[in-house]
């Protein structure tokens, strides 16, 4: 999806014109690599690097395009939503002190970046996902103005059979529908590349995908979205349903999701990969090509295989086969698109060390992979290590073992050797691998430490002030450099002053709501008052829209009435019908000027008519609570 001038195909004629430029794309590679014009003896590794723009109050910041402009500089680019933005490192020889390289480069343009935001009061992060996103920042009008997202985003609607629906279980469970593709911007990775040999490409390839999970297993970093504790990468599940336009029909027939793990091993080349993916996927996007690969070949020339290369950019396999020209030698190449974005420059730097280790040194019993491993064993491996982490168990050989076990008894020495192999810095191997080591040993990933920052966070404030704690301490340890398995865990603290998480009413408002429907009981009222101490329950109708209220002041008048006594009364007949309400955004200031305007005690909260929360007076008293706390605090520092 890099290429600017993609467009939706417009006519069944151009379709047409773009699949014949395809097939000849994949017949222009089988060329090459039959006549040996694909680079060989040669590796590079490169990298992606995705963050997100955050603000004063460490809330998505949408000023991509704005920043862009300050930068101006070619290695930095746009990614589906304002807030998210994408860092091309330059490719770099696999050798020598390549990791310190990139490292330095990554650390330049983040600064590059850091300055052009100087004095803005926004910040940028590293986080697979941002933990204080929500769903209100999340529509259409947060998608990148660029015609290639809005491309995407229309022709992915337009094959969809309604909303994209999501269910997403973990410990807790996330279930909602939404009508745009603008939910996976929220994903932000760490690309790694790794350049490969086209007679080894299937070998290696196979033996990526076979060490995805316990790659997996040690890297995950995003284990929240919008407020549930879900999967810990939950990236995985995230990115695959927010683009997964099958229906029920598609799902009999076992389509493929352009999210995939994959099918099945690869036998022979790269070309199978393509051929298969032809196969499996329409065509969403294309462009106008003059240049056919077969005759660019037929004159002396090397081609770009321009379609070949935007129908790959529209299919997500978490191991993707790429094509590429360097230095004007053809080239392939995998990507490796499960690394999530941070917790830190060297937890990155080691994850992808860890992997292109691997990449360099297949041992010799693991060389034929379609022979000694079931492909449904390493999907099913990356799926337990996707939900679980470093605490999953594999099935691996025949056998179960643990995802630390396997690390730490296995993979590791292979890792080391693969770099010791391409004469890496004995002293850079020994770094970033040792980060590796200690993290599987402690077991503190950065999905881990964010579970248990935010489940300490929660005990000691409300929800919203657990989120914000956790998103600044992240950001401070990220400042320090330190891996995530030697952070300490968030404090409330940091969570910084009472803007920062009681700004808004959707920050406050209670979302755990005890709703009755116009044709029930009033005694059901009466009992959920007494049971759960409450004194407002809204009145919503079948479609979950906000009709009424009953407060306890009312249900109290109602009872003392001597006339009702013995009357069968609905819900109905004595609420507050279409009480005062407000949105999720309302400021909390302004929540509490509408409640004494109007001299009543709660405000129910509701999102395109339908009730998403409540605020009362309790709520109020918490805040205040609070604020004296952080008040009094202040006056003993000063």
């Amino acid at each position: 999806m890099g290429d600017k001038k993609v467009k939706i195909t417009d006519s069944d004629q151009s379709n047409r014109n773009f699949i014949q430029f395809l097939l000849n794309d994949v017949k222009a590679l089988e060329y090459m690599l039959n006549n040996n014009m694909i680079e060989k003896g040669v590796q590079r590794i490169g990298v992606e690097q995705e963050l997100c723009m955050i603000d004063a109050a460490w809330r998505p910041s949408f000023i991509i395009m704005k920043l862009l402009d300050s930068i101006n500089d070619p290695h930095f680019t746009t990614e589906l939503a304002k807030f998210n933005m994408e860092i091309n490192l330059d490719p770099q020889l696999f050798t020598g002190h390549c990791l310190s390289d990139l490292r330095s480069q990554l650390v330049y343009l983040l600064e590059l970046a850091e300055n052009a935001l100087e004095g803005s009061g926004n910040k940028l992060i590293l986080t697979g996902i941002l933990p204080t996103i929500r769903a209100s920042d999340l529509g259409e009008e947060t998608i990148t103005p660029l015609e290639r997202y809005k491309a995407l985003n229309e022709v992915i609607k337009s094959m969809r059979d309604g909303e994209f629906q999501f269910r997403i279980s973990g410990k807790d469970e996330f279930i909602t529908r939404h009508n745009s593709v603008i939910y996976e911007s929220c994903n932000t990775s760490f690309q790694a590349h790794f350049q490969v040999d086209p007679d080894a490409f299937a070998k290696t390839y196979n033996w990526a995908m076979a060490v995805t999970a316990p790659l997996m297993a040690i890297a995950t970093n995003s284990p929240m979205f919008l407020g549930k504790r879900l999967w810990h990468e939950t990236r995985i599940a995230l990115f695959q349903q927010s683009i997964d336009f099958r229906n029920t029909s598609d799902l009999l027939r076992e389509h493929s999701p352009r999210v995939t793990f994959g099918n099945q091993w690869v036998k022979k080349s790269i070309v199978e990969v393509f051929q298969d993916d032809i196969v499996r996927h329409k065509i969403l996007l294309n462009r106008d090509i003059k240049n056919d690969s077969m005759e660019i070949l037929k004159n002396g020339g090397i081609p770009k295989l321009e379609a070949l290369q935007i129908h790959n950019g529209t299919i997500y396999k978490w191991n993707r086969a790429c094509y590429g020209i360097t230095e004007g030698k053809p080239h392939v190449r995998i990507e490796n698109r499960i690394l999530p974005s941070g917790p830190t420059i060297d937890d990155q730097i080691a994850n992808a060390a860890f992997w292109w280790g691997l990449m360099n040194n297949i041992p010799e019993k693991y060389s034929d992979l379609p022979s000694t491993m079931e492909f449904d064993d390493a999907k099913n491996n990356f799926k337990k290590a996707a939900r679980h982490s470093i605490f999953s168990q594999f099935n691996w050989e025949g056998q179960t073992i643990t995802a630390q076990e396997l690390i730490l008894d296995e993979l590791l020495c292979i890792a080391e050797e693969g770099l010791q192999k391409a004469n890496l810095r004995e002293k850079d191997i020994k770094k970033y691998l040792g980060i590796i080591e200690k993290r599987t040993a402690t077991g503190q990933t950065g999905s881990k430490w964010i579970l248990d920052s935010y489940e300490k966070l929660i005990k000691e404030g409300n929800k919203d002030e657990a989120i914000v704690g956790t998103t600044a301490s992240m950001y401070q340890h990220q400042q320090k450099g330190n891996p995530v398995h030697t952070w300490p865990p968030a404090t409330i603290e940091e969570a910084g002053s009472w803007v920062n998480y009681y700004w808004r009413v959707d920050q406050i408002m209670s979302t755990d709501l005890y709703a009755v429907s116009e044709d029930d009981d009033i005694n059901l009222v009466t009992n959920i008052m007494d049971w759960r101490h409450v004194r407002h329950v809204p009145v919503e109708s079948s479609k979950g829209e906000l009709v009424g209220l009953i407060t306890s002041g009312i249900l109290v008048h109602y009872l003392c009435s001597e006339k009702n006594a013995s009357n069968k009364t609905s819900v109905k007949d004595i609420m507050i019908v279409d009480p005062i309400s407000i949105s999720p955004e309302t400021l909390t200031t302004n929540a509490l000027s509408i409640m004494k305007e109007n001299k009543i005690s709660c405000l129910p909260v509701v999102k395109g008519k339908k009730l998403v929360g409540i605020v009362t007076e309790h709520d109020f008293v918490d805040i205040s609570a609070q604020l004296f706390k952080e008040i009094l605090s202040q006056k003993e520092e000063g």
